[in-house]
C-alpha cells in the first residue's frame, strides 16, 4: 500500500498500474462532494442513523419522517451538477479505457456527465417505486404531488435546518405521502435502504464489469458498505490491480495495489491526462 500523502510519484505509480488496461470504476460519495453533495461517511462528517427497510415498512410515522426529509433533500440532489471527476470518467469511457462505472451514489450525476454504462448499485433518487404493484414514477412528478398535498412546508417555522445543512419537518404527523396512482399502494424512492439487498440483476451487472476489466479503480468510497467491498474482493481474487483514491482510510486499503489519500476530481484529472493518448 502507498504512503498516506499523495505525491506526483504516487499518481505516476497509479498511471503505470492502469496504463494499457481496461479499468472498471467503482465510485462512492467522495466523487460527488465537489458537486455540493455531502459525504456522510467522510472524515468529520456527522454521525447518521439510516432508516432501515423494516422501519420504513413497519411504521407509518417512520415513513412520513423519511419522506419528509427525503423530499427536502431531493431539491439539493436535483440542483447538483456533475463535477470534473464525473466528466473525466465519461471521457475515459469514450476513450475505451473505462468500460463502465459502478456507483454507490444515488444522485445520477455520472449519467448526466455523459457516462453511458452506469450500474447504480443502490438505485437512483430520481425514480419512485410502488411497493405493491411495482409501477415506477418520475421523482419530479411525486415531488410536485408532495408540494400540493403539503403547502404548509413553505412556512418559515415548518422546517428546522441542522448545522450540517440537513433538514427536518417539525410537524411530521401532518405530512401527507401520496399513494400509488395505479393501485393505491405505498411509494418508496427507488434506492436501497439499510437492511435491503442490492437487486441480484443489478449486482450481477456490476460483477460483469469487474470480470471484463483488466484493473479496478475505486474513487471516493470508504467501502464501508458490503456491496462495494465484495466487488473489491472479486477483483483481488482475480489478481487484478486495484487502485483506491479516497480521503481517509477505506476497508479495501489492505487489498489495494496502491492507495492514494486524495480528492477524486484532481486525481482523476491528472491520471486521465496521461491515460488518454
Amino acid at each position: 500500500m502507498s504512503a498516506a500523502v499523495t505525491t506526483d510519484a504516487t499518481i505516476d505509480a497509479a498511471i503505470d498500474i492502469l496504463a494499457d488496461r481496461t479499468v472498471a470504476v467503482l465510485t462512492g460519495a467522495g466523487i460527488s462532494t465537489d458537486s455540493g453533495i455531502p459525504d456522510y461517511r467522510g472524515e468529520g462528517a456527522p454521525r447518521r442513523t439510516p432508516m432501515s427497510f423494516s422501519q420504513f415498512l413497519g411504521d407509518e410515522r417512520s415513513r412520513k419522517r423519511y419522506w419528509a426529509g427525503s423530499h427536502l433533500g431531493y431539491s439539493r440532489f436535483s440542483a447538483a451538477e456533475p463535477n470534473a471527476g464525473h466528466f473525466v470518467l465519461a471521457d475515459l469511457e469514450v476513450a475505451g479505457i473505462v468500460p463502465g462505472v459502478i456507483t454507490q451514489n444515488v444522485d445520477g450525476l455520472h449519467t448526466r456527465a455523459g457516462s453511458r454504462r452506469v450500474v447504480p448499485l443502490h438505485g437512483t433518487m430520481d425514480r419512485v417505486l410502488c411497493l405493491r404493484c411495482g409501477q415506477m414514477f418520475a421523482r419530479d412528478d411525486i415531488a410536485a404531488q408532495i408540494d400540493e398535498l403539503n403547502p404548509w412546508l413553505t412556512q418559515p417555522d415548518a422546517v428546522t435546518i441542522a448545522p450540517d445543512g440537513d433538514a427536518e419537518v417539525n410537524d411530521v404527523d401532518s405530512f401527507v405521502i401520496p399513494d400509488c396512482s395505479v393501485c393505491g399502494g405505498e411509494l418508496k424512492p427507488d434506492v436501497v435502504f439499510f437492511g435491503e439487498f442490492v437487486p441480484p440483476l443489478r449486482f450481477e451487472a456490476a460483477r460483469e464489469l469487474v470480470d471484463g476489466a483488466d484493473a479496478l479503480l475505486v474513487a471516493g468510497s470508504s467501502l464501508a458498505v458490503n456491496s462495494g467491498i465484495r466487488l473489491v474482493e472479486q477483483a483481488r481474487r482475480r489478481r487484478l490491480p486495484i487502485v483506491v483514491v479516497n480521503r481517509g482510510e477505506t476497508k479495501g486499503d489492505a487489498r489495494a495495489t496502491l492507495k492514494l489519500d486524495a480528492g477524486t476530481s484532481e486525481t482523476l484529472g491528472a491520471m486521465a491526462a496521461a491515460l488518454i493518448r
